[in-house]
C-alpha cells in the first residue's frame, strides 16, 4: 500500500486544476470583476480645465493669464463644481492594480485547497483509512503560509513610508498584544478552555517516553514558561498583522452601513462585524459551554447537548461566520470605492487651490489600491476558516452533531499495528525497508504530537485571531466615529 494513495491523485488533478482551469475560471476575479463593483475615473486635464473657466493657451502670455507658468503645475479652485463618473470594474482594469497577483493566487489556492479538504473528508468518512497521512492538512498549511507572507508584505509596505505613522501603529500594537497574549496565557481553563494547559503535558510526557525509548535523559523538549513565551510573541506578531486589516474593517463598516437601504443587509453588516466577538465568546466557559451544558432549569440540570456535539457546533458556528463575511465582502469594497467621491466632497468644502495632478492622484490611488484592502479583508478569513479545519483535523473532532461514541479519544495511545514493528522485510526489499521506516517514523511523531496537544494549540491560535480582528475593528470603529473630524 502506498503511503498516500488516492489522495496523491486528488492532489495532482487539483495542481492540474490550479494551472489550467482556475486561470479562466478565477474566484478572485469574479468578486472584483462580477459587475457589482464600481469605481471612479480621476477627471482628465481638459475636464477640470473646462470646468475651471480656463483654456489651454498657445502662447507664454496666454498660459501665464491662466494660472501656468513654465513648470509651474496648473491649479483649479478646490470648491469646483466635480462630479466624478463611474465604471464597473472589468478584467482589463484589475492588470494595474497594485497587489492584484497576490490577492488572486491566495483566495484562487484557498479556493483550491478547501475543495481538496472537503474531498479528503469525505474519503476519510467513507473509507477510513487508517495509515495514510492526511494530505488536506498539508494544503491548509501552505494555505496559512500564503496569509502570513501576505500579510507580512503589506506590513512591511508600512514601514518603507516616509511618514512614520503607520510604522508607530503596528509596534504600538504589537507590544499591546504581546501583554494581552502573557495574560491571556496565565488565565485558568475555568475561563478559557482552550485545553492548552492538558495538552502541553500530554505533549511533555510523550516526548519524555520516546527520548527514554531511544537511552537520552531529558526532563521534557521545553518548559512550560518557554512554550508560553514562545507562544506571546507569535501573538504579537499576529496581532500586528492583523492592525490595520482591523482598523480599515471598521471604517469600511460605517461607510456600508451609510450605504445600505434595507434592513437585511444593515443586519447582516452588523453581525458580520461582530462575527469575531462571537467566535471570542465561543471559549470563553462561564458564558458560553457552562450554560448549555448545565443550562439554569430550576432545581434539575438538563444539559441540552453533550460536549462532543458542542465542539462541532462551535467548529460550524466559525465556519458559517466565515461565509458570512465573505459574502458581505462586495459591499464593503464598494464603500472603499465611494471613498473616492467621499474624498473630492470634503475637499470642496475647504478653500483655496488644487493641483491637477494632486486631485487626479487623490481620486485614482483610491481605486489603485483596491486589492491591497481586498486582501486585508480575505487574508484574515481566510487564516480563520483554514485554522478552524487544521482543528478539526489534527484535534480529531467531527462533523456530525451526533458524533460516534468511540470518536472522542483524543489520544490514541497505538496508531499502527504491531506487525509493522514486529514483521521484518526481505534483505532485497530495500524500497519496503524504506516505507517501513518512514511509517514507524510518522507513528513515533504520532505519539508525541497527539490531537490533545493540536487541540489546545489550535483552538488558542482560533481565538486568538478572531480576538485581534475585533481588538483591531473596535478601535478603529472608536476612531473613526469620535475621534476623526467629519
Amino acid at each position: 500500500m502506498g503511503v498516500i494513495g488516492v489522495q496523491l491523485v486528488v492532489t495532482m488533478v487539483m495542481a492540474s486544476v490550479i494551472q489550467k482551469i482556475i486561470p479562466h475560471y478565477s474566484l478572485a476575479r469574479w468578486l472584483l470583476c462580477s459587475g457589482s463593483l464600481r469605481w471612479y475615473q480621476h477627471p482628465t486635464e481638459e475636464e477640470l480645465r473646462i470646468l475651471a473657466g480656463k483654456q489651454r493657451g498657445k502662447s507664454k502670455k496666454d498660459r501665464k493669464y491662466n494660472g501656468h507658468i513654465e513648470n509651474k503645475p496648473l491649479t483649479i479652485p478646490k470648491d469646483i463644481d466635480l462630479h466624478l463618473e463611474t465604471k464597473s470594474v472589468t478584467e482589463r482594469d484589475t492588470i494595474a492594480l497594485h497587489y492584484f497577483p497576490e490577492y488572486q493566487w491566495l483566495v484562487d489556492f484557498t479556493v483550491a485547497a478547501t475543495v481538496v479538504y472537503v474531498v479528503t473528508e469525505a474519503y476519510y468518512s467513507i473509507v477510513k483509512p487508517s495509515q495514510e497521512m492526511n494530505i488536506s492538512i498539508v494544503w491548509c498549511l501552505l494555505v496559512l503560509a500564503f496569509a502570513v507572507k501576505v500579510l507580512f508584505s503589506l506590513t512591511t509596505h508600512y514601514f518603507k513610508v516616509d511618514d512614520g505613522g503607520e510604522r508607530s501603529v503596528c509596534v504600538t500594537f504589537g507590544f499591546f498584544f504581546f501583554v494581552k497574549a502573557m495574560a491571556i496565557l496565565i488565565v485558568t481553563e475555568n475561563y478559557l478552555e482552550f485545553g492548552l494547559e492538558s495538552g502541553f503535558s500530554n505533549f511533555s510526557e510523550s516526548a519524555m517516553q520516546f527520548l527514554e525509548k531511544q537511552g537520552l535523559e531529558s526532563q521534557g523538549p521545553v518548559s512550560k514558561l518557554t512554550f508560553k513565551l514562545f507562544l506571546a510573541v507569535l501573538c504579537s506578531l499576529i496581532g500586528a498583522f492583523l492592525t490595520f486589516p482591523g482598523l480599515r474593517l471598521a471604517q469600511m463598516h460605517l461607510d456600508a452601513l451609510n450605504l445600505a437601504t434595507e434592513k437585511i443587509t444593515q443586519t447582516l453588516l452588523h453581525i458580520n462585524f461582530l462575527a469575531p466577538l462571537f467566535m471570542v465568546l465561543l471559549w470563553v466557559k462561564p458564558i458560553t459551554k457552562d450554560y448549555i451544558m448545565n443550562p439554569p432549569l430550576g432545581k434539575e440540570s438538563i444539559p441540552l447537548m453533550s460536549e462532543d456535539t458542542f465542539d462541532t457546533m462551535r467548529l460550524w458556528i466559525i465556519i458559517l461566520l466565515c461565509a458570512l463575511r465573505l459574502a458581505m465582502m462586495r459591499h464593503h469594497l464598494q464603500a472603499y470605492l465611494n471613498l473616492a467621491q467621499k474624498s473630492v466632497d470634503q475637499m470642496k468644502k475647504e478653500a483655496g487651490r488644487i493641483s491637477m495632478v494632486d486631485l487626479q492622484k487623490m481620486v485614482a490611488r483610491v481605486f489603485y489600491y483596491l486589492c491591497v484592502i481586498a486582501l486585508q479583508y480575505v487574508a484574515p478569513l481566510v487564516m480563520l476558516l483554514h485554522t478552524t479545519l487544521l482543528l478539526k483535523t489534527l484535534g480529531n473532532y467531527s462533523w456530525g452533531i451526533y458524533p460516534e461514541l468511540n470518536s472522542d479519544t483524543p489520544v490514541e495511545n497505538s496508531l499502527l499495528p504491531s506487525s509493522v514493528y514486529s514483521e521484518s522485510p526481505p534483505a532485497d526489499g530495500k524500497m519496503k525497508v524504506t516505507v517501513v521506516q518512514i511509517t514507524m517514523a510518522l507513528g513515533s511523531l504520532k505519539n508525541i504530537f497527539t490531537p490533545l496537544l493540536f487541540r489546545g494549540l489550535l483552538s488558542f491560535l482560533t481565538w486568538w485571531i478572531a480576538a485581534c480582528l475585533f481588538s483591531t475593528s473596535l478601535f478603529g470603529l472608536f476612531y473613526h466615529q469620535y475621534l476623526t473630524v467629519a
